[in-house]
């Protein structure tokens, strides 16, 4: 399955080097050869991780940045092919039907072009798309790079519910989200978000997952920036996949002395205008899945959290597949993260890869009188590139209806 995997992602890059082998002068094939190899070095270090089971620290291949670029006009390219092929498909069978309803007829066929005028339209058309793919891939990629480098777009949001208490009315909440300190995101960058949360003057900020990515390294920087991180009702946090990946323990050390309050199946209760606000925190759970409802994680956790009688209740979990498990159990709200919105966006159809693990991409989703957020998430796991998915600071507005 790996050497499939690698074949499929390895493939445009052949093609387009044949295709542009056969179009150069002599003279210029041999830097071409040259430039290949340099720019597909990196998949021999994917290979080699594939192969031995893991592509953890993926994100640490050389020059992945400019690597990805170089796949994605492969990848265009490819595209350009399959559209010039279906469209000559439909072309040639529109062609066909009309000169079989001609001969019919009994009306004289249209004159076909010679041969050499196909090759000639045929080579200006694949010239063309050449330019197409290269000026689009070096665009996308570009765009992509940028929207990962950036600062968090801020998303405000009023989150209505019935039953609120009157002393949590227009209580605001920050949602921060898969920071993932590490290679692509440093501590000036940390401090620079930690700047821009501040002066959102949230009441209370929560945080679902996937601080660290990887490398306990990065704890210190992490600390550093986030220990300035302030909300009158707090920071309350719980741990996501790469958490666990780092280290369970050392992260969980980090975040408390960032001066955050950490929740592991159970809840952290705050008082304000005589309400009771409980947040609960699950475990991320070992495994794959992001669909997961946790009902052995929120069972423990519901137990040592106050009766909704008493607390409005808010879950804080990594994976979004916990909503699943939120909502039959009559919680209000649940904030998740994960899924980066799978980093990439095909804004006209709706559609993302993120799809490919859960239901749950990003954004906001009901389920009776339920509601469920996921984060964009801000650092980026494994490609430094977020295609029409911005990294995101959720600003959220609690209100009675």
């Amino acid at each position: 399955m790996a050497l499939i995997y690698l074949s499929l992602f390895a493939a445009p890059q052949l093609l387009l080097y044949l295709y542009l082998r056969e179009r150069l002068p002599l003279s210029a094939r041999r830097w071409l050869t040259l430039v290949f190899v340099v720019f597909n070095i990196p998949w021999g270090i994917v290979a080699v991780r594939m192969f031995s089971g893991s592509l953890w620290g993926i994100s640490r291949v050389p020059y992945i940045a400019p690597w990805i670029a170089w796949q994605l006009l492969g990848w265009i390219f490819c595209g350009l092919i399959c559209i010039y092929l279906l469209g000559k498909g439909v072309w040639w069978t529109v062609r066909r039907a009309s000169y079989v309803v001609r001969e019919r007829s009994g009306q004289p066929p249209d004159a076909r072009r010679t041969t050499d005028d196909e090759r000639v339209s045929r080579r200006q058309f694949l010239a063309r798309a050449t330019y197409a793919y290269a000026a689009a891939g070096l665009g996308v990629s570009a765009y992509g790079i940028w929207s990962a480098e950036r600062l968090p777009e801020v998303t405000r949001r009023a989150l209505v519910f019935p039953n609120l208490p009157a002393g949590l009315n227009g209580l605001r909440i920050a949602h921060l989200s898969d920071v993932h300190a590490g290679i692509h995101m440093s501590e000036a960058k940390m401090r620079a978000i930690v700047a821009q949360t501040n002066a959102l003057g949230a009441d209370l900020i929560v945080q679902t997952g996937d601080m660290i990515d990887i490398s306990q390294s990065y704890i210190s920087d992490y600390v550093r920036a986030f220990r300035d991180l302030r909300a009158p009702l707090g920071v309350v946090t719980v741990l996501g996949n790469h958490d666990r990946y780092t280290g369970e323990d050392a992260v969980i050390r980090g975040v408390r002395d960032a001066g955050q309050v950490f929740v592991k199946n159970g809840a952290h209760v705050i008082e304000r205008g005589g309400a009771a606000l409980a947040l609960i925190g699950i475990d991320d759970p070992r495994n794959w899945h992001a669909d997961d409802p946790q009902d052995y994680d929120l069972e423990p956790a519901l137990r040592l959290t106050p009766p909704a009688k008493d607390a409005f209740r808010i879950l804080l979990a990594h994976r979004p597949g916990a909503f699943d498990g939120a909502a039959p159990r009559g919680i209000p709200l649940t904030l998740a993260g994960h899924i980066h919105g799978g980093q990439f966006y095909l804004p006209v159809v709706g559609w993302s890869p993120g799809r490919l693990i859960t239901k749950y991409v990003m954004g906001h989703f009901v389920q009776g009188s339920s509601q469920l957020y996921v984060s964009r998430g801000i650092g980026v796991v494994g490609v430094p590139l977020r295609v029409f998915v911005p990294p995101e600071i959720a600003l959220f507005e609690l209100r009675q209806s």
